[in-house]
């Protein structure tokens, strides 16, 4: 008997692009993914009454959201491109100021799946968000190493397609890199 369905068993690859209609430039690697979680949100029903019961539903709509985001640590030149920070001074330090202009971007990532025995791996854009201002802790080291992590929030947005794209989902592979490959190919980062 086969399978019914597919289990999510990882997520990896987690790719920024500045988005700027259907467009995106700028593409890299944000850092090594942990976890990732999407939670849309959407308007009511509506919904139209005849006959005393329910006749006819036009179905909510995506009105934003939230990414939120666990990566092992950004470098410095994914933090610059998601808060639309200026290359470093001279002296090497870079500011967080009235100068920056946090960009909309798009996100990809791999979903990994098992299905009767068999693993897949899925490429998914984001289309368009907005990073939030990065929250920052560290703790000291004591006996062991505290693995600490990253986490990012941004903010979901209609794209300005005649559709408003939210989100895209790839073919299914057979290996991580056939799925890495149609995700850099999407946002238009360079494959070389």
């Amino acid at each position: 008997m086969s399978a019914a369905g597919r289990v999510r068993t990882g997520f990896s690859l987690p790719y920024v692009a500045v988005c700027s209609g259907d467009t995106y430039t700028s593409g890299q690697k944000l850092a090594r993914g942990v976890d990732v979680t999407v939670s849309p949100e959407s308007s009511d029903d509506n919904k139209f009454y005849a006959d005393n019961h329910e006749a006819e539903n036009d179905s909510g709509r995506l009105t934003g959201g939230t990414l939120s985001l666990t990566v092992d640590g950004l470098l410095m030149s994914a933090e610059r491109l998601i808060m639309g920070l200026p290359t470093a001074a001279s002296d090497g330090w870079t500011s967080y100021d009235d100068d920056q202009k946090i960009p909309d971007v798009g996100v990809g990532y791999i979903e990994r799946y098992m299905s009767d025995g068999e693993e897949s791996y899925v490429p998914v854009v984001i289309k368009r968000v907005a990073f939030a201002q990065l929250e920052t802790s560290a703790a000291t080291q004591e006996e062991e190493i505290d693995w600490q992590t990253q986490s990012l929030s941004a903010t979901i947005k209609r794209a300005n397609d005649s559709k408003h794209t939210w989100k895209m989902i790839g073919t299914a592979t057979s290996t991580e890199a056939l799925a890495e490959a149609a995700l850099k190919t999407k946002l238009n980062i360079s494959t070389t």
